[in-house]
């Protein structure tokens, strides 16, 4: 049985913002199906003038979209008969229908071995494009290397997921998830443009577009130029409602009784589609390499998975403890410091040298 000591959990995170390397967390920690700990810490925004956070501070997921949103998409989309992995993006964008050997198919952008470059680079200086244009500049990208070969952590190939679903569906990606993964979940708080009280939210980076910071407007610069909507960035949400999302995934696809997608799709996407790179990716989710440094920390098993978001949030299952970690900051408040790099896994460490 597990002998936690919060207070030592809790004593590293307050260190770490009282050393200014992070405006405030929520920590939410769940093993065995049952609440650990939900905490909050520090303040939700400290400029122009400090607020407190709390547990049902909203942030912004950043890249835990990619995970949280485009692909419970894709893995129902897969159970309807409606797409498979190995279906060319070209069936869906025309605009991929060029020659190649081999084709950039579903498996490659969920995997990030698509070949495709990791960024546009120069964003900041492209924010006078409209959405359209932009889009057009990513359906105009070319792979850099041959797909199923390398792994080079890809925005674009999930912004590029995220048409694919629009023309599978054909209906707004909101829409969609709202109905059919939201609801479902009693994720009430979370999606795309929120609209809650300014309050509410823990506040990113200044913009010098905006001249204030940001809250409550997505931080991404690609998101933002896509009206807030994309399958890489772009999703607002609650600790509360990120921890029902990983007691679905916990459950293999039910949640409170109500299957939201298979028990197949899931253990699929935690399995590993990359090994000939150092870096081990399932679909969508990031896993444990013994020979690379990542988030999780030291302790963390093989069987371990995961991702974060540029922002400052995290989310950790470590099935051989039946344990989830959901850890969410602002960091980016205080600018795009490397801090949260060393803080995600000395957590970990914490967390999973207490939780055997």
């Amino acid at each position: 049985m597990s002998n936690w000591d919060i207070a030592k959990i809790s004593n590293f995170i307050e260190q770490e913002i009282a050393a200014g390397h992070l405006p405030g967390a929520v920590l939410y920690i769940a093993q065995r199906g049952k609440e650990v700990v939900k905490q909050a810490y520090g303040s939700r925004v400290m400029y122009p003038e400090a607020a407190p956070m709390s547990v049902d501070t909203v942030f912004d997921l950043a890249s835990l979209t990619k995970v949280v949103a485009t692909l419970p998409a894709v893995l129902q989309l897969m159970d309807q008969g409606k797409l498979t992995l190995a279906d060319p993006i070209g069936s869906f964008l025309p605009q991929f229908r060029f020659f190649q050997e081999e084709p950039i198919r579903i498996v490659h952008l969920l995997t990030h071995s698509s070949g495709l470059r990791a960024d546009i680079p120069g964003m900041r200086g492209l924010m006078h494009l409209s959405r359209d244009e932009l889009v057009d500049l990513i359906l105009n990208e070319r792979p850099l290397h041959p797909p199923g070969t390398k792994v080079v952590y890809s925005d674009i190939g999930l912004i590029l997921l995220y048409l694919i679903i629009e023309s599978v569906t054909g209906e707004a990606f909101d829409t969609y998830l709202k109905r059919e993964i939201f609801e479902p979940l009693e994720m009430a708080e979370t999606g795309f443009c929120p609209t809650f009280a300014e309050t509410r939210y823990a506040v990113t980076e200044f913009s010098e577009q905006r001249q204030a910071y940001k809250a409550g407007i997505v931080h991404d610069e690609k998101a933002e130029l896509m009206h807030g909507i994309s399958g890489h960035a772009g999703l607002f949400s609650t600790i509360h409602d990120v921890a029902n999302y990983a007691e679905m995934i916990r459950q293999k696809g039910v949640f409170k009784g109500r299957r939201i997608i298979s028990r197949a799709a899931i253990e699929l996407s935690s399995r590993n589609f990359t090994p000939y790179d150092q870096e081990f990716r399932g679909l969508g989710w990031l896993l444990r390499n013994p020979r690379s440094f990542l988030f999780s920390g030291d302790y963390a098993s093989e069987h371990s998975f995961g991702h974060t978001g540029f922002t400052g949030t995290s989310l950790l299952f470590e099935p051989e403890q039946d344990l989830q970690v959901i850890f969410l900051t602002n960091r980016v408040h205080f600018g795009r410091t490397e801090h949260i790099l060393q803080i995600r896994p000395r957590l970990h460490n914490l967390i999973l040298s207490q939780s055997q």
